[in-house]
């Protein structure tokens, strides 16, 4: 596929079709990776992008227990006030 290299403002540019963003799920922001003779945009998606879902999961399936206490029985709380 060829695309022209077109001028936005002082910079150039390409314009992806709608049919590749839609394919590629890119919504705002590319990530540009440079090779010896290469150039990849890769979709990038929002960070944590997710998470909300696979706690609930964790949850659900009873894996969010702490590992270790988040008191310690020698610890003084008085310390801290």
């Amino acid at each position: 596929m060829d695309l022209p290299v077109i001028k936005i403002g002082n910079s150039k540019g390409i314009r992806l079709s709608s049919t590749i963003l839609k394919k590629y799920e890119i919504k705002d922001t590319v990530e540009v990776i440079l090779e010896e003779d290469h150039i990849i945009l890769k979709p990038k998606s929002k960070a944590r992008n997710g998470w909300d879902n696979a706690f609930k999961e964790m949850h659900e399936r009873g894996e969010d227990k702490l590992i270790i206490p988040d008191i310690f029985e020698d610890e003084d709380l008085d310390e801290w006030k």
